[in-house]
């Protein structure tokens, strides 16, 4: 049977592929890449550097690429979640013709995921679509790996929480909605709206920020919201308009009294 490792292969840093991800690498032949457009190119290179780092040059391996189908992501309210199920459906029909037409019957093959599969990541949920349609057999197999949200934290040598205090990862969707109230720190992801500014006038909030982690190109900004809020504005248009394109991640915390 068809297998199909999902390899965690960290934020950006080739010193963050584990060393499980390596000699799981060193035992696929076909590699899967979805192109996302010429703006985004250097996270393409970024895949094969680490792939020529540390694989034999001896062809026992090889790179299929395919175009990542775009997203309308202008949908909002209602049409949002119809809008990304239509999205899901058309890459899993890539994902699907791709392990049928380029792995043999036995044959072995990877998708090389940013950050962690588990983490706000698509790749685990469209696999698990093609195996429900029947169409091609394979077995899954995931390799965990480092996140932003990791790195974030590593790179302001802060935690994600608090003694005695709770951490929430949410989206810059969900912060729109109201930050919660649970948690002391809320990690917030995919927030292309710099939703933290609906929070830039209140005195108890701190932030640690940060852009393209693990990257060259990494920008970092701490302190607090309401203060840095606007360099953060500032650095996230510049920074956009050079590459054409920005993944960024933020830790919110409230202050402890006392």
């Amino acid at each position: 049977m068809r297998t199909i490792h999902v390899i965690g292969i960290g934020a950006g840093d080739p010193e963050q592929l584990t060393l499980q991800a390596v000699r799981v690498m060193r035992e696929t032949q076909v590699f899967f890449l979805l192109d996302k457009g010429e703006e985004k190119a250097d996270l393409s290179d970024l895949r094969l550097g680490m792939l020529s780092a540390h694989l034999p040059q001896d062809g026992s391996w090889r790179v299929v690429r395919s175009r990542d189908p775009e997203r309308d992501r202008r949908a909002q309210g209602s049409a949002y979640s119809p809008a990304v199920d239509a999205w899901r459906a058309r890459r899993a029909d890539i994902f699907e013709r791709l392990i049928r037409e380029e792995l043999d019957e036995d044959g072995t093959g990877a998708f090389l995921v940013w950050g962690d599969p588990a983490l706000y990541d698509s790749t685990l949920g469209m696999l698990a679509e093609v195996g429900e349609r029947g169409g091609v057999a394979f077995e899954c197999t995931v390799v965990p790996g480092i996140s932003s949200v990791s790195t974030l934290a590593a790179r302001h040598r802060t935690g994600l929480n608090r003694v005695g205090g709770a951490v929430q990862v949410t989206t810059g969707r969900r912060l729109a909605e109201g930050l919660p109230e649970e948690a002391e720190d809320v990690v917030v992801m995919l927030d292309a709206h710099q939703r933290f500014l609906a929070y830039a006038d209140r005195e108890d909030l701190d932030i640690f920020w940060g852009a393209y982690l693990g990257t060259p190109d990494e920008v970092l900004v701490s302190g607090a919201l309401r203060e840095v809020a606007p360099r953060i504005v500032e650095l996230r248009a510049r920074e956009r308009e050079r590459k054409g394109w920005i993944m960024d991640t933020y830790l919110l915390r409230r202050r402890r009294e006392g």
